[in-house]
């Protein structure tokens, strides 16, 4: 078994990276977060391959996932050499379901499935976040993957509020997240969260102040949740050995439990004291024990709030927010998840040092988790724009860069990979291609979506990025737009002439264009010509039309001639250096 050296983001089908470059039992924790609907698209009936519409009807997924050749063949390869129980469950599956774009979505993730369960170490966990629109046939692929007695918990997580606009069914506002475990002898660090008020406010009445006093505390206090600086808070525990054995079981020689003795003149209780003498010594000269204003009174245990770990966490989440419109954390991306949440899977389910997985890596949540917590990780994504995204969000949250921290396979190193990139017809090339040239100048695609596969043009029809800086000589608090353009074919002097015209009708500073294929001397003719932007803000002028071909951006660190202060996506959230994870 080897294990990963060094953390590392891989573009490229995650089928395809766990086959090639992740070892057998080398990761302690996977979670994944797959697209599992598509709740910004539309409905649709589910469709045989026949085109014939069936009767269930449900959301579309993206088109990651398409009854085509490929889920076809892959059906195949699991209906034939997949392990039995998996092969038999798809199987079923198929029939159940038809094949669709769901059977699609099922088919491509047991693929996975049993991939990633290779690559899990004996001792580690994987955490499927689903929600109820395929979850319970997830759970079924599960069980075939890694056994019935390897299913842990389905965790509730509650993911929204409650909307008013469900009309024939209660609101959905809950996710799924399946955990399983490779064998019986897993890593589990039980979470503990703070008490509820209620807890609060019914069972810690009494302090104990500085001076040593105890008494219970006011309606007033108990009301406000406040107490005397420097007081201590602590409810009570009966000193009453507990039924059954221990303390309690009878001595054969007095007849009476072991817990039967005298302390401190006050008489035992009936099953005797819950600890030997030589612990309530102990527990007496550490103040924990509470002693009766009467004689008729029970001694009893203290419980100092300070010195509990609160209540464990259960399988129902409901105390970790979703990102709202106003959060720090929130970036814009449509299935970000709450790190918090991502935190409190990585401290239950690792150690500090181990490796974690996360093969739909999207925006990066696992990642950023992961290095704040001082555990190792692996980022896999199938869009260049995820990978960017996830590139400026660790290099705002710990000042972390590309190749001087951390690895990136997959992104093009040389023009003849950038060129390949642009033709690989099966992959989408020409859009991975676009959102990998707009992330070497940080510009926002237009027209795209974070977790899709594919882009299109902005309204203007010629835009396929957008960079925004401010300019207050537009106003006090205006900005200006350099509008770019990404070509991987052809390319001339009336490219050019159009990108200009472009800038001018949307009113941008600058226009740029990106290109596979070298500048001609009539293209760069036409780019002089077009003149120079000034920014009174700035005070200096700008080329209005620049070309960058991927040589200058790849080999000779060309960058845009700009104004400063632009950003590819929303500024992350800075981690702050006590936060930050030792190296590894």
């Amino acid at each position: 078994m080897t294990e990963p050296s060094q953390n590392t983001l891989y573009y490229g089908d995650n089928i395809d990276i766990l086959t090639l470059y992740i070892p057998d039992e080398s990761v302690d924790l996977i979670y994944l977060d797959p697209p599992f609907n598509s709740s910004r698209d539309y409905n649709l009936l589910f469709k045989e391959s026949t085109g014939k519409e069936s009767q269930a009807q449900i959301k579309a997924f993206k088109d990651t996932w398409v009854w085509d050749r490929t889920a076809a063949d892959t059906y195949d390869e699991l209906a034939m050499h997949a392990p039995e129980k998996v092969s038999k469950v798809i199987q079923a599956l198929r029939a159940l379901v038809g094949t669709n774009e769901m059977m699609a979505y099922l088919v491509m993730m047991a693929a996975r499935l049993v991939r990633l369960h290779r690559v899990l170490k004996p001792t580690g966990s994987l955490y499927l976040h689903c929600d109820p629109t395929a979850g319970h046939y997830l759970k079924v692929i599960l069980d075939a993957v890694f056994g019935v007695e390897r299913f842990v918990n389905h965790i509730n997580w509650l993911r929204s509020d409650t909307h008013s606009d469900a009309k024939k069914k209660l609101p959905a506002t809950t996710d799924y997240i399946l955990y399983y475990t490779k064998t019986d002898q897993f890593t589990l660090n039980p979470q503990y969260k703070a008490y509820p008020e209620r807890t609060m406010r019914e069972w810690y009445l009494y302090l104990e102040l500085p001076d040593g006093t105890v008494r219970k505390m006011t309606p007033e206090e108990r009301k406000t949740q406040t107490i005397p600086q420097g007081a201590r808070r602590f409810n009570t525990g009966d000193m009453s050995a507990p039924a059954g054995g221990g303390m309690a079981k009878i001595n054969q020689k007095t007849g009476k439990p072991n817990g039967w003795y005298d302390w401190k003149g006050y008489a035992p209780p009936e099953r005797g004291w819950r600890y030997s003498p030589e612990t309530m010594t102990k527990l007496d000269q550490a103040g924990k024990l509470l002693y009766p204003t009467e004689s008729s009174g029970r001694v009893m245990l203290k419980r100092y709030l300070d010195e509990q770990k609160g209540v464990m966490v259960s399988d129902n989440w409901i105390d970790i927010q979703q990102i709202r419109a106003q959060s720090k954390e929130r970036l814009g991306y449509p299935t970000q998840k709450p790190v918090a949440l991502l935190e409190r899977i990585i401290q239950m389910s690792s150690n500090p040092g181990d490796v974690i997985l996360d093969p739909f890596a999207g925006c990066g949540t696992t990642v950023v988790a992961a290095q704040k917590l001082g555990r190792r990780w692996i980022g896999v994504d199938i869009t260049h724009l995820g990978i960017a995204m996830l590139k400026h969000r660790l290099l705002d949250g710990f000042g972390i860069e590309s190749g001087a921290d951390y690895k990136v396979v997959g992104e093009p190193k040389s023009v003849e990979d950038a060129r390949a990139l642009a033709v690989d017809k099966d992959n989408d090339g020409r859009y991975q291609f676009q959102f990998w040239a707009l992330s070497l100048v940080a510009a926002r695609p237009l027209g795209g979506s974070e977790g899709e596969r594919k882009g299109k043009k902005g309204a203007d029809k010629g835009i396929d990025g957008l960079i925004t800086f401010p300019d207050s000589a537009k106003g006090q608090n205006g900005f200006r737009d350099v509008l770019v353009q990404v070509k991987s074919g052809k390319v001339s002097s009336a490219t050019l002439r159009d990108l200009l015209g472009t800038v001018e009708r949307e009113g941008a500073a600058i226009g740029v264009l990106i290109t596979l294929e070298p500048a001609t001397r009539d293209m760069l003719t036409e780019a002089v010509n077009a003149g120079k932007f000034t920014s009174k803000a700035w005070g200096k002028d700008y080329p209005k039309i620049q070309i960058l071909t991927i040589e200058d951006l790849l080999l000779h660190g060309a960058r845009i001639d700009m104004p400063p202060q632009s950003r590819m996506f929303a500024k992350g959230e800075v981690i702050s250096d006590q936060q930050q994870p030792p190296l590894l």
